[in-house]
């Protein structure tokens, strides 16, 4: 971690092992790192400190208050570089690009950012929520009819299904497209990675995978314009019909911005939260005799290993990080699984405790791009939880658990367990 730039970002980003592993404070292509990249962490921040420049370059934040100060920091943003229009979207019918609402900075983010929260209320909330408990504990029992010894694949299972379904719910999804969007969800969420760390064949995957989440969001809107119902894409049609700016291209964008971490990221939040849970048995003992912490639990679980690893920022104008002076349109990695484990911020990080109280994370980000459904995500969190520890459940040791490969978001492909009855029962 040299102070001093030795590789310069490239104008045009492209698969470059070299600028990659200069660029980031860690090695993306080394298998041990993505098995577990807890130690590494741990060992970068001890010889570097919480906040760094690589030898590329690039200011890495390992310290959670310094990561939750850059991102809540409106001199630091997205811009226009190569890193972002890495990540444009283009539109497979016209060939016009553009961003997804997580890439924007203001005002076009805070302007659809501002008709998209107000579906994410309490009141909706309350009324999913029942749906969603219902939803994992028939998830569960058709699991367990289906698989008599319990042996079972939770992702498949639960934390796929369970989202997907109270998304549905939530917009007015056909059942016909879920396949669909499942099939897609690690491309599309692989292609978050910066644009150095994937191949051309990596890019044409994410490319392939958004557009299925954009023709979809093309298609959804179109029938919700012919047919309006009580649903968020109809909400969402209705407002650009009342006089917002929201265009049709802006409308499609944002779809396949909500249906990918939908039927994904959330997914990948269950996965997360019970493989953790499982390894540490004390852990679910504790918390199946004390089901009213369910909520607690979680947070402690994202804090402990959230599914949001890393984000980029650049420096719209000249700033610093931790009192590293930062040019205008220079680079910074902002390492929120890192963060939620400082021991600056909490005591004994390593160690998952859900009794830990008033536990504060980053799991879904920070500032302005705070994850925007992270009350509905944290809902299907705590309701897939609150189904699952019901039942005498542990990890099917005989079989892998199976990660996908990825850098900015940590998720489990395949997560074995062994399933039983309800406890008591």
């Amino acid at each position: 971690m040299s102070e001093a730039s030795t590789v310069k970002l490239p104008d045009v980003i492209t698969y470059n092992p070299e600028v990659a592993r200069q660029a980031l404070p860690f090695d993306p292509f080394d298998p041990d790192f993505h098995a577990d990249p807890f130690p590494y962490y741990r060992k970068i921040r001890e010889e570097a400190g919480s906040a760094f420049r690589t030898a590329g370059g690039v200011v890495a934040v390992f310290g959670y208050e310094e990561a939750a100060s850059v991102m809540k920091d409106p001199r630091f943003g997205w811009g226009v570089n190569p890193m972002v229009a890495d990540q444009f979207v283009e539109n497979p019918a016209s060939g016009e690009s553009g961003r997804i609402l997580m890439f924007m900075d203001p005002p076009d983010h805070t302007r659809i950012r501002g008709l998209v929260s107000k579906a994410f209320t309490p009141k909706m909330i309350n009324v999913l929520r029942p749906k969603a408990a219902r939803y994992a504990e028939e998830l569960l029992a058709k699991a367990l009819e289906e698989s008599p010894d319990g042996r079972i694949d939770l992702q498949q299972a639960l934390s796929r299904p369970l989202p997907g379904k109270v998304l549905s719910d939530m917009m007015d999804i056909p059942a016909h497209y879920h396949p669909l969007f499942f099939a897609n969800t690690m491309e599309s969420g692989r292609g978050l990675d910066p644009g150095f760390t994937l191949t051309d064949e990596q890019k044409a995957g994410r490319n392939a995978a958004r557009d299925v989440f954009i023709n979809a969001g093309i298609e959804l809107v179109a029938a919700r314009r012919a047919d309006p119902g009580d649903d968020l894409i109809s909400d969402l049609v209705r407002a650009e019909q009342e006089g917002d700016r929201l265009s049709e291209w802006e409308l499609a964008m944002l779809m396949m911005n909500l249906l990918a971490a939908g039927f994904g990221a959330t997914a990948a939040l269950i996965g997360n939260q019970v493989y953790n849970l499982l390894s540490h048995p004390e852990q679910l003992t504790w918390l199946r005799s004390h089901p009213d912490h369910t909520s607690a639990a979680v947070e402690e679980l994202l804090r402990y290993d959230s599914a949001l690893a890393m984000v980029t920022r650049t420096a719209l104008e000249d700033a610093d990080v931790a009192g590293i002076p930062v040019r205008a349109g220079e680079y910074v990695v902002v390492m929120l699984a890192a963060a939620n484990r400082d021991p600056a911020a909490f005591d004994a990080p390593e160690r998952l405790d859900v009794t830990r109280p008033g536990t504060r994370n980053l799991g879904f980000g920070h500032g302005i791009h705070f994850c925007v459904a992270a009350p509905v995500a944290r809902m299907i969190a705590q309701e897939a939880l609150a189904a699952l520890i019901k039942h005498d459940v542990r990890l099917d040791e005989t079989r892998q658990v199976v990660r996908w490969p990825g850098i900015s978001l940590r998720v489990i492909g395949e997560l074995p367990i062994v399933l039983g009855p309800v406890v008591g029962s």
